[in-house]
């Protein structure tokens, strides 16, 4: 069984647009079991037994700008 993560992503979006398309990619990802985006705070909160290499690599193709990450928060 593998190790449940959280992590908290500061993501730059300027729109309900950019945050969809974060929300879209996220939805879709094996291994993410849950997650929060939150345009307001530019802010994406994901939970789930994923490697962070790769759902850092899964937002950054949205094309949208990660500025900052926390791991197991």
């Amino acid at each position: 069984m593998s190790t449940e993560h959280k992590y908290k992503f500061d993501v730059k979006m300027t729109c309900g647009g950019c945050s969809g398309a974060v929300e879209r990619v996220l939805k879709k990802a094996d291994g993410v079991t849950d997650y929060s985006v939150s345009l307001e705070k530019q802010e994406v909160l994901v939970t789930g037994p994923i490697e962070y290499d790769r759902l850092l690599t899964i937002i950054q193709k949205t094309g949208k700008e990660v500025r900052g990450a926390a791991r197991g928060i």
